[in-house]
């Protein structure tokens, strides 16, 4: 069943990825509240078929950022379209803060994945992370509410389709190479 869903998944992961390109082009063609309909349903369908192996933090966050952009959406569906990058910013924020008052971190989780051992100084490293990942949420959440509220369509769905995507990138390879410069000086014969 659940190989079934993986590809179900995988679209409805995209489609809220790519969103704010997508409303760009459908806000042509559709009300807002229509297209805020359409991606609270494609998020709870995600939870539904994908979210029960996700961390419980992230389903909690995802769950009250769906609130948060429903009750949006009745209150203004023009600035709820442009809110959706703000509440789940914040969503994943409020995730990865809560493992670091509850532990493990939330990068420990998907650390011990790949390495169910971890050693101490691995529980201490990615601790560290997930404090770095808190501030990226900040600093993008920061940077979505300035183009929900003030910038162009076009600028906020660049920014927010495009560019938040690439500094994630940015986060991850950049994490990625001083990960393995850490192991490397614990471990000198690891690579």
């Amino acid at each position: 069943m659940k190989s079934r869903l993986a590809p179900v998944n995988m679209v409805l992961a995209i489609v809220s990825l790519v969103y704010p390109l997508l409303a760009i082009f459908l806000l042509r063609v559709v009300q807002p509240h229509w297209l805020i309909g359409a991606l609270v349903i494609v998020l709870i369908v995600r939870l539904l078929t994908g979210g029960r192996s996700a961390p419980v933090a992230i389903i909690l966050a995802t769950l009250a950022a769906i609130t948060a952009l429903t009750v949006a959406a009745w209150i203004d569906a023009d600035l709820a379209v442009r809110l959706y990058p703000v509440f789940m910013n914040a969503a994943m924020l409020a995730a990865f803060s809560a493992t670091l008052v509850w532990p493990p971190s939330m990068i420990e989780r998907f650390a011990r994945i790949l390495e169910p051992d971890l050693p101490e100084s691995g529980v201490r490293y990615t601790r560290v992370v997930t404090f770095v990942w808190c501030g990226f949420f900040v600093f993008n959440l920061a940077v979505s509410l300035w183009t929900a509220l003030a910038a162009s369509l076009q600028t906020w769905a660049i920014y927010n389709g495009a560019i938040a995507y690439g500094l994630m990138g940015l986060l991850f390879a950049g994490e990625y190479l001083v990960r393995r410069i850490v192991r490397r000086t614990e471990v000198p014969d690891l690579d």
